[in-house]
């Protein structure tokens, strides 16, 4: 697998970049809005190969004494129950998750803010469950008089109606489970109650996509607008940072549709701005570390045809809207790709039609993995085990050079998961989940040699595209990607159940 960005440069540059904005001027502290994910960047490190997913989060490790978070989630992500695509769970969860994975890298949790706050069960069950945790949670509310009213936005009314989140260090990192999660007004909120304190601040924000020095059209850039197709994401030319610094930059319709309200709530707070566009507020030095375009670019266009297969299966799911639906096609077609250009997908269609042409039966879904070298290996469902286990298990082989005829799953091992599903569990079903498969292999590697050699093989299988004929059951979609698969589906369902688990 080609690399096409220095991962070690970025960390440096990124460092250099936020310290240098800690200590310019005559400021106490810094906040640091991240946008995208601090942690888990696997949008990044799918688009600009040799990115460390954990790049951000291994950077504010090292400067871990000075640094403490703020985590946003906006009620209303609670309340529809929005998911991490990535990951398959809900913001609510995410913030969890989160919490978890700072504290494992010694980053101080400051508290939780749910923004724009509105009550509903959800959302006190969610603030509850942390503060019993002993995790500080703060409500925040819709501000009074926003965009317009700056008059009102910076007063008691405005930002004075939220609660001062009490902070001690010198950078505060304010990170949210997704967009639109209101990151940037609870950085302005304490601003105003900071100066209001006499204590001077300043606010930045930490960036990586778009990605402001390459071109507005670069894969890249567009592969962002397809990640975010449903919050209507659009990259433009900011037209701020042009004027003031005859300089072409990239930014997002987001940002440079809110800039000047920020730029004159920021000038009311501290009686000046220091930045003249909305990419001048950005850190954002990926650009920089970019060493293989061509890698990069090839990436960029795999990233976007996957967005467009997700789309299409949450539009089946009733996830998705066909406005978004139609902007992910518009994306694909826009870097001239197509959907054929995931090479495991025509494989995995073609091998379906085959069984389905042999067998005479409509009901036979077809799993492809594409291994590191190109090889396509094969995978169907049966009464024994779903597609993508059977795929797994015919990789491990291949890679482990053993006889496709070999059994590594003891036949009494199967006939003890079958009853545990069927007899104990009392499920409708016996054949092997994608978890019930890699479990029997484990057990039977303790007496079998082949099974123990091929299980040694399944780290191999990370970072490996997949493509599945029929949508996959939620669970083993999660499975594969926690072993490391890039997987995607068609949208359809194996069957006409509504009740799809």
């Amino acid at each position: 697998m080609k690399q096409g960005f220095n991962a070690e440069k970025y960390i440096e540059e990124q460092s250099k970049h936020i310290l240098k904005r800690i200590n310019e001027g005559e400021s106490e502290r810094l906040y640091l809005e991240f946008g995208g994910k601090l942690v888990h960047d696997k949008h990044a490190m799918r688009v600009l190969p040799g990115f460390d997913e954990n790049a951000k989060i291994k950077l504010l490790e090292k400067m871990s004494d000075h640094t403490e978070i703020i985590i946003c989630i906006y009620s209303g992500d609670i309340i529809s129950n929005k998911t991490r695509q990535d990951f398959g769970i809900t913001y609510d969860l995410e913030v969890m998750r989160l919490i978890d994975t700072f504290r494992k890298y010694n980053l101080s949790i400051n508290s939780v803010v749910v923004t724009r706050y509105s009550e509903s069960p959800g959302v006190e069950m969610f603030i509850n469950k942390l503060e019993r945790n002993g995790i500080k949670v703060y409500k925040h509310f819709y501000t009074k008089g926003y965009p317009t009213d700056v008059e009102t936005i910076v007063s008691d009314e405005g930002y004075g109606a939220n609660p001062y989140i009490e902070v001690t260090k010198p950078l505060v990192v304010v990170t949210a489970p997704g967009g639109g999660s209101g990151k940037l007004a609870t950085c302005l909120s304490q601003l105003y109650h900071e100066y209001k304190k006499g204590t001077k601040v300043r606010y930045a924000k930490f960036e990586t996509f778009p990605i402001w020095n390459v071109p507005l059209k670069h894969p890249i850039n567009i592969a962002y607008e397809a990640a975010t197709a449903d919050l209507k994401d659009v990259n433009m030319i900011d037209n701020f940072h042009l004027s003031a610094h005859g300089e072409l930059a990239v930014n997002y319709n987001r940002d440079l549709e809110v800039f000047p309200v920020v730029k004159r709530i920021i000038e009311k707070i501290t009686g000046t701005s220091e930045y003249k566009s909305p990419t001048d507020m950005g850190v954002n030095m990926a650009g920089f570390c970019i060493e293989d375009d061509e890698v990069c670019c090839e990436a960029s266009k795999q990233e976007i045809i996957r967005r467009f297969l997700i789309a299409k299966c949450d539009y089946k799911k009733g996830k998705l809207s066909k406005e978004s639906l139609e902007r992910s096609a518009l994306l694909m077609r826009e870097v001239g790709a197509s959907v054929e250009d995931r090479k495991c997908v025509l494989a995995a269609r073609e091998f379906a039609k085959n069984k389905k042409e042999a067998t005479g039966s409509e009901n036979i879904d077809g799993f492809v993995i594409e291994l590191r070298d190109g090889t396509m290996i094969t995978g169907k469902s049966s009464e024994k085990m779903v597609a993508a286990g059977s795929a797994i298990l015919n990789a491990i082989k291949y890679i482990a050079n053993i006889d496709d005829e070999t059994l590594l799953i003891s036949p009494k091992v199967f006939e003890a998961m079958e009853a545990l599903k069927t007899d104990t569990l009392g499920q409708n079903k016996a054949s092997l989940s994608v978890e019930d498969i890699l479990a029997s292999l484990v057990i039977s590697a303790t007496a079998d040699e082949n099974a123990k050699l091929a299980s040694t093989k399944l780290k191999d299988l990370k970072g490996c595209k997949a493509h599945s004929t029929a949508i996959l059951n939620e669970k083993d979609e999660q499975d594969l990607k926690a072993m490391g698969i890039d997987v995607t589906s068609d949208p359809e369902f194996l069957n006409s159940n509504l009740y799809f688990i």
